[in-house]
């Protein structure tokens, strides 16, 4: 990949490339990652009746506080399975950033290299995404909590605002994401907490928002997609083992074949799920640091990395200074490239730095 801001065609064409480079990596990261669904897909037609007749006569037969309680259980799983799968995103998220940033530089990272590299800032992952479920329920209740107010005070007129009010939620949450969307890359890349993480995610996006959000909606719409076509087969075949095998015998092969069917889909959804996670996630980290080229000049000290034919075993631009103000502008507690303290080395590798700082013309003699 060239060390300049990317295009959008060389942030697709690197994803690709990193994946391919790396598939150890990517695609154990990303296996990991759907590893959950995957089980719970194949676990809960275990538990399943066996046809739809048997479902109705089974829930005919419960009594309202087992209804209650089947309901209860249900929503709560899949609560649980969301918040498991965020955090476990997140972290992958994170981790995956040190093969994409090292393959910049043509270096090759294994599976167990890449945590080694990233188990440092795993728990700062864990905060991060717990930062963000506890923010979206917090915001949940309160709407909830105005819309019932609402609702008590106005009767049905209340739609006129609560309408507007859940779509400017909606709109509020899509717009904090996409400014977010980088902060997992921020943790593991700059070695910051997960606060420090999402102000800088925020800063580094400012004036990108736009950009950022077409690029992401490009790649989720393009994943979505090709994941669709390559499920069908699999949607087919099932129906077609149903029709003919499923007539044969059906008290004894129903069950049999629903759970074989079922575990098939799911090993074939978490195969197109990891190659699907490890692409959108090798674009948000190209994201990530196509941003640092652009505001921080990260394409400088890489450039300095890639000339020196080195490899320290370590993430490329850790340990490299950013402007704090996330432009094209030094921020007050971040002076580089224009001061130099005394164990700085400036991207051509002098003391001083380059450019030298602003101020009058020295006059000779």
């Amino acid at each position: 990949m060239p060390l300049r801001p990317l295009m959008f065609g060389e942030i697709m064409d690197g994803a690709f490339q990193t994946i391919r480079r790396n598939p150890k990596a990517m695609l154990g990261a990303g296996l990991l990652a759907q590893a959950l669904g995957a089980v719970l897909a194949g676990v809960v037609p275990l538990f399943a009746p066996a046809s739809d007749a048997s479902a109705e006569a089974w829930l005919a037969n419960l009594s309202t506080s087992e209804m209650t309680g089947l309901f209860a259980g249900v929503a709560g799983g899949f609560i649980l399975f969301g918040l498991v799968s965020v955090f476990i995103s997140v972290v992958m998220q994170g981790a995956m950033v040190v093969p994409v940033a090292r393959s910049i530089l043509n270096r090759p990272t294994g599976f167990r290299q890449m945590w080694l590299l990233a188990r440092g800032r795993a728990w700062t992952l864990v905060r991060l995404a717990g930062i963000g479920v506890a923010a979206v329920l917090l915001a949940m209740a309160l709407i909830v909590v105005a819309t019932a107010l609402l609702a008590n005070a106005m009767g049905t007129g209340s739609l006129v605002i609560v309408l507007p009010l859940f779509l400017a939620f909606i709109a509020a949450m899509i717009w904090v994401s996409v400014k977010l969307t980088v902060a997992p890359a921020v943790i593991v890349v700059e070695d910051v907490g997960a606060l420090d993480g999402i102000r800088r995610s925020w800063a580094v996006t400012r004036g990108s928002w736009w950009r950022v959000l077409g690029i992401v909606l490009v790649v989720s719409l393009l994943v979505g997609i090709i994941g669709q076509i390559v499920l069908i087969p699999v949607t087919l075949l099932s129906g077609l083992l149903t029709t003919v095998t499923g007539p044969q015998d059906p008290a004894s092969q129903a069950a049999t074949l629903q759970v074989v069917v079922g575990v098939a889909t799911a090993v074939v959804s978490a195969a197109v799920g990891a190659v699907a996670f490890a692409f959108q996630t090798s674009v948000m980290a190209l994201l990530y640091l196509d941003l640092r080229m652009r505001n921080d000049g990260l394409d400088i000290a890489l450039l300095r990395l890639l000339e020196s034919r080195t490899d320290d075993g370590g993430i490329p631009g850790r340990g490299v200074p950013v402007y704090s103000s996330g432009r094209n502008t030094p921020g007050p507690h971040q002076p580089w490239p224009y001061q130099q303290g005394p164990h700085q080395t400036g991207p051509y590798g002098n003391s001083a730095g380059w450019p030298p700082p602003p101020g009058p013309p020295t006059m000779p003699g």
